[in-house]
């Protein structure tokens, strides 16, 4: 299986040592630099179908860049779009959910599939819309978060609150809701008052067993204005 390690430490790169007949991909545009054994394809991923579904979700380039070792082992380098710290999940056992722009690569061993969320969470938690992205399979995969990132456990009994706009992945086992107050159980109007007051917006309340990735940095906000820069 290729292997993913992160090298350097202000925003890292991907390392990826592919030996011979082994293949990755990745979103469009994150190959840095690749040894001549290897080639590099723009491919549609899981057909039309699924490629349209993951555009929705995450915010994925229609094409990815699929790598291959085709001429014996090789290495490449690969960064995500937004700056910041990486992190490599073993996926099998434990399958994860991925927020919008997280997703850096894969092993050829794990499929990124689409699935619809509640109607709450769709429209509030921006956390891809009515469709979300969840990984299936066996291997590695590659996410990115805007700053430094932290790993948070959950236990049974411990919930965990977080800005929706800080989190990059999570344990696909974990419960996840939308709300609008970090407080107790007060109504609905003094909530969303509460929450515009405190600057903190929609938040996401995780139960279960499980953990989650988080970043430093509103990757939402930064994202907002890489998009107006482009614009102009």
């Amino acid at each position: 299986m290729p292997k993913f390690s992160i090298t350097g430490d202000i925003d890292p790169f991907l390392h990826v040592s592919l030996a011979h007949g082994e293949k990755i991909y990745c979103e469009s545009d994150a190959m840095v630099m690749m040894e001549a054994a290897l080639d590099l394809k723009g491919k549609v991923t899981g057909g039309i179908g699924a490629a349209i579904m993951r555009r929705f979700a995450n915010g994925e380039s229609f094409f990815q860049q699929h790598i291959e070792a085709v001429r014996g082992e090789g290495d490449c380098l690969l960064a995500p779009r937004l700056p910041g710290a990486m992190q490599v999940l073993d996926v099998g056992q434990q399958q994860y959910m991925l927020s919008d722009g997280a997703f850096v690569a894969a092993t050829s061993g794990v499929e990124l599939k689409v699935r619809t969320q509640s109607l709450g969470n769709a429209l509030f938690a921006q956390s891809g819309g009515f469709f979300i992205t969840e990984t299936a399979g066996v291997g590695q995969v590659a996410v990115s978060g805007f700053g430094s990132m932290s790993q948070l456990d959950v236990t049974p009994g411990r919930d965990v609150i977080i800005d929706n706009s800080h989190v990059v992945a999570w344990d696909s086992a974990l419960r996840y809701e939308i709300s609008v107050t970090t407080g107790g159980n007060s109504g609905f109007l003094s909530n969303l008052v509460n929450s515009q007051t405190s600057g903190e917006g929609m938040v996401l309340r995780f139960s279960g067993h499980g953990k989650i990735l988080i970043c430093s940095r509103n990757g939402a906000a930064f994202q907002a204005w890489a998009q107006r820069g482009v614009a102009q």
